[in-house]
C-alpha cells in the first residue's frame, strides 16, 4: 500500500535521531519503510541521523539503503573513529579540543552524498548543529549540504567544530536529539521517528565516574523528546519506529563511536529492519480495520 500521500511535500516527515555507531539501526527502520510503501515528504536528522536523513533526501527509495550500508560500512573501513590511543592523544596534543581528525569523515560524505548544496536533494531536508556562539540550536536548510552534514555530526571532544558562515558548530544532538517538534512546526501531521533504541530502555543511576555525564545527557535529550511528544497537536501522528536493539547494546557516545563498534552494522540492519516492519505491519492493519 502507497503511504507517501498528504502530508508535507507529498509525504510524511522521517525524523532521524543520533547515536554514533547506533544509527545503523536507523538504515534497517528505512529499509523497512520502503519496503511497506512509505516514502518521505520531508526528511530531518540529528547527528548521525543527518548523515542517514542526506542520503535519503537525495535518493528516496530502497537504492539509497543500499548507498547507506556501503556508508556504514566504510564507517568502519575508513577507520573514522579508529587510530590508536597514542594517535588519539597526539591529536588531542596537537588541538587541544579533541581526539579524531575530520578529513576521513568529510571524505566519506563526499564519496557517498550525490549533491553538493541541500537545495538540489529531492526531498526537502534540514538538519540540525548547536551554535557554540549563540548557545542555540541552528537548522541548515540550504547551502553546502556535506559540511552541514558535518557541522551537525560534530561530537564535542571528539570532532573539532565547524566554521560556518562566521559561526562555530557541533553535534545537534546537544540542543535536539530527535526533533519531532521540528517536523511539527513545518507542518507534518504524520512522523516517522527513527531513532537508535535509547529511549526505549530505563535510565539507570550512573555506578562509574564516565557514566555521570552520559546518564545527564540523555535526561537531557529524552527531557526534549517528551516533551514534543506531549505537545503534540491533535491531528498529529506520530509513529515511533522500534530498533530491535539487543539489551545492554546502548551506551554512552564514546563506546557507539569506537572502530569495533561499526562491526555490529549488519545486524544491527537486520533487527532495526524486522522490528519496525512488524511495527508498520501492525499499525497498517489497524489503520485499516473498519471501527
Amino acid at each position: 500500500m502507497d503511504r507517501s500521500a498528504g502530508d508535507v511535500g507529498g509525504g510524511p516527515a522521517f525524523v532521524l535521531g543520533g547515536g554514533g555507531a547506533l544509527g545503523a539501526y536507523e538504515v534497517g527502520m528505512l529499509k523497512a519503510l520502503f519496503a511497506a510503501g512509505v516514502k518521505p515528504g520531508l526528511v530531518l536528522g540529528t547527528s548521525v541521523g543527518a548523515i542517514n536523513g542526506a542520503a535519503v533526501a537525495a535518493e528516496p527509495s530502497q537504492a539509497s539503503v543500499s548507498r547507506l550500508i556501503d556508508l556504514w560500512t566504510g564507517l568502519g573501513r575508513a577507520g573514522v573513529f579508529a587510530g590508536s590511543l597514542v594517535g588519539r592523544l597526539s591529536t588531542a596534543v596537537r588541538s587541544r579540543t579533541h581526539l579524531y581528525p575530520p578529513a576521513p569523515l568529510l571524505d566519506l560524505l563526499r564519496d557517498h552524498l550525490p549533491v553538493a548544496l541541500i537545495e538540489e536533494l529531492d526531498v526537502p531536508f534540514q538538519c540540525v548543529a548547536a551554535s557554540i556562539e549563540h548557545a542555540a540550536e541552528h537548522w541548515f536548510d540550504s547551502g553546502p549540504l556535506v559540511e552541514a552534514v558535518l557541522a551537525s555530526s560534530a561530537v564535542p571532544g571528539l570532532l573539532p567544530p565547524v566554521g560556518l558562515g562566521g559561526e562555530h558548530f557541533v553535534d545537534g544532538g546537544l540542543v535536539n536529539s530527535i526533533p519531532v517538534g521540528r517536523a511539527v512546526a513545518l507542518g507534518a501531521s504524520e512522523i516517522y521517528v527513527l531513532q537508535v533504541g535509547r529511549i526505549e530502555r530505563p535510565l539507570t543511576p550512573p555506578k562509574l565516574p564516565w557514566e555521570v555525564a552520559t546518564v545527564a545527557f540523555e535526561i537531557a535529550r529524552r527531557h526534549r523528546f517528551a516533551r514534543d511528544m506531549a505537545d503534540l497537536p491533535p491531528h498529529v501522528t506520530v509513529h515511533v519506529l522500534p530498533s530491535g536493539a539487543a539489551s545492554g547494546e546502548v551506551g554512552g557516545t564514546l563506546s557507539q563511536l569506537r572502530h569495533r563498534a561499526f562491526g555490529q552494522t549488519a545486524e544491527r540492519i537486520e533487527r532495526a529492519y524486522a522490528a519496525s516492519s512488524f511495527y508498520l505491519e501492525s499499525a497498517f492493519d489497524a489503520a485499516d480495520r473498519p471501527s
